[in-house]
């Protein structure tokens, strides 16, 4: 292979290192390698100048392409300056030829392009699987295993995949920039929070930790599990309950683990029903009734302050929201005392941050406390999932679903933290488990775990200060407006307030039009939603929207004198 190297070369690293080839002078150099040589040396002396890269790149390039030949030229070539050029202009002809039988689009390709690097099969895997399980290709496995009614016959229209990773992304961007970024106070479990940095970097951006079975490797895991124990240790500690897991889905589907956990630990024979109060946020609702009707569960939902639970022998449980889905707060004791007189269990869906400033469910005899940690440094995306956390007593840990990270100790006698129940969920279970790795949210788990590291306890005591504090403002200023609220005292973070003789939906869609997302919750009430991301001036601009929509307008309430703390 016969190189040239031009006067544009940095003096300071000629090329005279090659092989076999010192250098004929420092402006203009031949030397004759083969590829190897060549592809070494380029290396060594990129570390060497920078400036070269870009040539020796290409340099490399036309090696591979033309396996070490020596281009066609006269003998005389290397010993004379004519001869010099008339060997450069063969290696251009030829050049020209190789651009000439070069598809000018491939040429042309991104070259940060997908496919090359992806680690599936090849087309001729593809066809050989197909042949063995009898389907000619892989749009006839799709016709065969997936119904006519749910496939789409329509292309999608997607641009050209020449575009590469990068215009991909250059893409999407322009995409999301067409999202209309509002401010959101609706709530029901999903909250604005503030993300650290460093946990955002280090934890969530990074594969050694977002994977969805490597936190549970103890040989490689230690410190990922130690995280996972202080999930259980916080949410423990929060809820006053005895144990808690290590995560599963969200909100929604740890109740309905709740309800099937109870169902296990009494006579669902006899006792084959289960309340849920119509307070509980819908969508939780929603799936628990989806859950019920597979478990073969009689799900009741209802008014939990005006229905008889003692009455109900077949109950075998009951869920309330803490706080509720208007914001308001209860002390469940009397619930729970006509629940165990009657052989059922009381589960609590709770607000993690809530629970930093209000009295723990254990102290009104709760049996069972689930939950969303997604407001304790997890973004809400586009809606979660996001981890949940079961908490209950010790005697019911065998029964519990999910994992348990536990201290053990290794085979030299070291502290050291593995999975100590979990087998029993697909191991021994088997098609009865419900829950999995895979869905146990381990990654968001332990960015609220570690957001809770970040702020320590006085940290998340003065996040809910702030949150309650808002909340408190937004009441008081509704008072001077004349708009009646549900509470001024029994609340934390949410605020229902009538708009009557307004219809609730019109002004929430008044509000929307002004980037404002709030929550209907009937024809006349609507409920306001805050957490830590709100500032002051957020309070100001949403009371002026409700006001320039009609709302209030009376006299100052009571509720105008409410104190700030």
């Amino acid at each position: 292979f016969w190189l040239k190297l031009g006067s544009r070369v940095a003096p300071q690293a000629p090329f005279g290192h090659l092989a076999g080839c010192p250098p004929l002078s420092t402006k203009t150099m031949w030397c004759r390698a083969p590829p190897a040589a060549l592809e070494a040396t380029l290396a060594a002396a990129l570390r060497e100048a920078p400036a070269t890269r870009a040539l020796a790149a290409g340099l490399v390039r036309t090696a591979a392409l033309t396996g070490g030949r020596r281009p066609k030229s006269t003998a005389a070539a290397a010993t004379s300056t004519g001869s010099a050029q008339h060997t450069s202009g063969a290696f251009s002809s030829d050049r020209k030829v190789e651009k000439a039988s070069t598809d000018l689009k491939e040429l042309l390709m991104a070259t940060d392009l997908f496919a090359g690097r992806h680690l599936g099969p090849s087309p001729a895997e593809v066809e050989e699987m197909c042949r063995i399980i009898g389907c000619k290709d892989l749009e006839d496995l799709m016709k065969q295993t997936i119904p006519a009614q749910v496939r789409r016959e329509q292309a999608l229209d997607l641009p050209d995949a020449s575009i590469g990773e990068s215009g991909a992304l250059e893409l999407l961007k322009s995409i999301v920039a067409k999202n209309v970024i509002a401010t959101n106070f609706i709530g029901m479990g999903y909250h604005g929070t503030l993300v650290p940095g460093v946990i955002s970097r280090n934890l969530l951006e990074n594969p050694g930790w977002y994977t969805a079975y490597t936190p549970y490797q103890a040989e490689i895991s230690q410190g990922r599990m130690e995280s996972i124990i202080n999930f259980q240790t916080l949410v423990s500690e929060l809820t006053g309950m005895e144990v808690a897991n290590a995560s599963l889905l969200d909100e929604g589907s740890a109740g309905a683990e709740a309800m099937a956990m109870i169902a296990r630990t009494v006579n669902s024979k006899t006792k084959n029903q289960f309340f849920v109060s119509e307070k509980v946020h819908p969508q939780t609702i929603d799936l628990m009734k989806l859950r019920a009707h597979y478990f073969g569960m009689e799900l009741i939902v209802g008014d939990h302050h005006s229905t008889d639970f003692k009455s109900m022998n077949k109950l075998c449980g009951a869920l309330v929201q803490y706080p509720d889905t208007d914001g308001l707060l209860f002390d469940y004791s009397g619930l729970s005392e006509a629940l165990h007189s009657n052989g059922a269990h009381l589960v609590v869906a709770a607000d993690p941050l809530a629970l930093v400033a209000v009295k723990p469910p254990s102290e009104f005899g709760a049996d069972v406390v689930i939950g969303s940690m997604q407001r304790f440094g997890v973004p809400m995306w586009f809606g979660g999932p996001s981890a949940a956390y079961l908490a209950t007593s010790k005697k019911q840990v065998r029964r519990m679903p999910g994992r348990i990270i536990g201290e053990s100790l290794d085979r030299l006698g070291n502290p050291a933290y593995r999975l100590t129940l979990q087998t029993r969920e697909q191991h021994i279970r088997l098609d009865k488990a419900t829950s999995n790795v895979c869905t146990a949210q381990v990654l968001l788990a332990n960015m609220a775990a570690m957001y809770a590291v970040y702020h320590r306890t006085d940290g998340l005591k003065k996040i809910a200060r702030k949150v309650h504090g808002l909340a408190q403002l937004f009441t008081r200023e509704l008072g001077k407006a004349g708009v009646a609220v549900a509470s001024t005292d029994a609340f934390f973070d949410t605020v229902s307030f009538d708009v009557a003789p307004l219809n609730a939906a019109t002004v929430v869609e008044q509000l929307q039009a002004k980037k404002l997302n709030l929550r209907a919750l009937d024809s006349k009430r609507i409920s306001a939603s805050f957490d830590e991301s709100h500032m002051e001036e957020d309070i100001t601009t949403l009371v002026s929207a409700l006001k320039a929509a009609g709302v209030g307008g009376g006299a100052a309430l009571p509720s105008a004198g409410i104190a700030v703390d």
